[in-house]
């Protein structure tokens, strides 16, 4: 099967029966990844009176409580509310479409002299192709499944050069999509000059901007230009956790 979209007058075929799922699958237990401190993820069997709810546990249906704190544990998207008092800043809110034309590059984060690990604007600039896409997203190296796991909390783990931000609102980029805990230092005094930058906050706030933290992207998914459907649960806060898709965009050309 195949569908066909037009962006920026050039149209591109897609099998949406093809699917890339690059979000992290939430799950019971310690063995997923974590950063700032966040509690595991928990499932928790509701009991009502003589109810159960776990057919395993001879209840005739399965009903869970889940605890969860989306900034923290897996997959998940932000908007500008993220750093903003204003309440009306939630990411049902600020996310009003859900289809895009993404860029998929591959990163190498570079060492610094106080030991930092750092996405650079410079390598960043050299992957990109000369279409403007509408999301970015940055696969970091090395690239292992253990990112699926990884308990990111107090490792100072790597994270982008604040100028990325303001270059990718300055070309227009509206979703960043990335696989580390953040955009900005673990540890960085509350300054969070990348979130800032890339959502122009406070005085030409971009309130249809996301950034998608801690996907997961296999080796198997080359770079390139795919079709992203960003999905949100509907919750009135500031982040939600999110489930990422693409499907491999192809260029359609006029027979001559």
């Amino acid at each position: 099967m195949e569908a066909t979209i037009t962006y920026l007058d050039q149209t591109y075929t897609f099998n949406p029966l093809q699917p890339l799922d690059i979000s992290m699958p939430l799950h019971n237990g310690e063995l997923q990844p974590e950063c700032f401190w966040a509690e595991p993820v928990q499932f928790d069997v509701i009991r009502v009176g003589s109810f159960v709810g776990s057919v395993a546990a001879g209840g005739s249906t399965n009903y869970k409580r889940v605890h969860l704190t989306p900034h923290g544990n897996g997959t998940h998207t932000e908007c500008y509310g993220h750093i903003s008092a204003d309440e009306n800043a939630t990411i049902h809110n600020c996310l009003k479409r859900f289809l895009f034309v993404a860029q998929l590059i591959t990163v190498q984060p570079q060492k610094l002299e106080n030991g930092d690990e750092v996405v650079l604007l410079e390598d960043v600039k050299a992957q990109l192709q000369s279409i403007k896409s509408e999301a970015l997203i940055l696969r970091t190296l090395p690239n292992t499944d253990l990112k699926l796991t990884r308990h990111y909390s107090g490792t100072n783990p790597p994270y982008l050069e604040h100028t990325i931000g303001q270059y990718l609102a300055e070309k227009g980029v509206q979703h960043l999509l990335l696989d580390l805990p953040s955009v900005d230092r673990e540890m960085d005094e509350g300054k969070l000059l990348c979130h800032h930058a890339f959502w122009q906050y406070p005085k030409n706030i971009r309130c249809g901007a996301t950034i998608t933290e801690l996907i997961y992207v296999p080796d198997h998914i080359a770079d390139g230009l795919y079709l992203l459907n960003l999905q949100i649960a509907s919750l009135q806060l500031d982040a939600s956790p999110s489930k990422p898709v693409l499907y491999t965009l192809s260029p359609v050309f006029p027979e001559l």
